[in-house]
């Protein structure tokens, strides 16, 4: 069991993980304490090609200083040879006699790193502050396990499920304080994405703004979906962020080629028609409901065609939150797997 200088260390190791970029490399912290539980060193992996966390740790003691040491790592040493060779035979070069990691590697190439570990006489244990680590890297261990990026679709409906007014006026269905929570989440995504019938309807920005209208410090790359011409003067072309355009409705295409550029976390702000079609390829991992108590009628419907013929092909979820924000309500569900899992990602990064 992990001592309590081992789950602080862990708690340190995850701080030090943050500092690192998120990309095609997972963010992952080191800390290396002496027998006596001293901290000896720490690490982090600042980004695709630069040292791991662990060897970044050990490249600051001097030769032979690391020997009987433990080293506490997010993440399971990696067990493969890229940009750089593996952090296992690196811990088992220095002689540590303890690994803790919080999290397995999911990757099929990187894993492994734990038995070898074993397999040299190094005591490892495995799920030390395994929650936070897994929160830290979500983004990046769903797209090892499906080569894409997380996909959030979000819509905001009146009670009746409308998204507008038949005359095609949006603004506002909702309040402020559920406008706000849209905005810090845009804020936490790498990409935002609409289509190019909203863009050229209501012409967005696709920025992530606070209440008073100023610029969030982080924003979201603007992501447009489609065939139709943008004009030269939409709002999105002056996105602190270069917008991507796709004139494609292929959206694993689209995806995947996100994904190819570090994208992890994708964030569907409209419209229907899009939100749509996410949901019924399969690619939407969670949806946000927004629900105001409005009645609208008519025809404009939140979602439009599911490829749902009968009540037995119904997209099942699962609500994994409700939340009322000012008189609205969220609803946070995610799909019901309803096939086989997706297989696993071959690669840890590019590191």
């Amino acid at each position: 069991m992990a001592s309590a200088v081992e789950i602080d260390a862990m708690r340190r190791a995850l701080q030090l993980a943050r500092r690192g970029p998120r990309g095609l490399n997972p963010q992952v912290g080191a800390v290396i304490l002496s027998p006596a539980g001293e901290v000896l060193a720490e690490g982090f992996h600042r980004g695709a090609g630069t040292p791991h966390a662990e060897v970044d740790a050990l490249s600051r003691l001097a030769p032979g200083a690391a020997r009987g040491a433990t080293a506490v790592v997010t993440l399971e040493p990696c067990n493969h040879t890229g940009r750089t060779g593996p952090c296992a035979l690196a811990l088992i070069e220095a002689q540590v006699a303890r690994v803790v990691h919080a999290i397995d590697d999911p990757t099929a190439n990187a894993a492994g790193g734990a038995d070898r570990l074993r397999a040299a006489g190094i005591d490892v244990e495995a799920g030390v502050e395994a929650d936070a680590a897994d929160a830290l890297i979500r983004d990046w261990t769903h797209l090892q396990r499906t080569g894409r990026p997380h996909v959030t679709v979000k819509w905001a409906q009146s009670l009746d499920g409308r998204a507008a007014a038949d005359d095609g006026s949006s603004q506002w269905i909702t309040g402020p304080a559920a406008r706000r929570d849209v905005h810090e989440r845009r804020a936490r995504a790498d990409g935002i994405v609409a289509g190019t019938g909203t863009v050229r309807a209501d012409d967005p920005a696709l920025t992530a703004r606070a209440a008073d209208g100023t610029l969030l410090d982080a924003q979201p790359r603007p992501v447009v979906i489609g065939e139709s011409e943008i004009a030269a003067d939409a709002a999105v072309r002056r996105h602190p962020l270069a917008p991507l355009f796709y004139a494609t409705h292929d959206l694993h295409a689209v995806l995947a080629d996100l994904a190819e550029q570090g994208v992890q976390r994708v964030f569907v702000e409209g419209g229907p028609t899009l939100a749509s079609a996410f949901v019924r390829e399969g690619l939407a991992d969670e949806l946000l409901v927004y629900v105001a108590p409005v009645l609208l009628g008519g025809s404009r419907l939140a979602l439009g065609d599911l490829g749902v013929p009968t009540i037995d092909g119904a997209r099942r979820l699962d609500v994994a939150s409700l939340q009322t924000l000012g008189d609205d309500l969220l609803i946070v569900a995610v799909p019901r797997p309803s096939g086989p899992a997706a297989g696993t990602h071959p690669n840890r990064g590019e590191a």
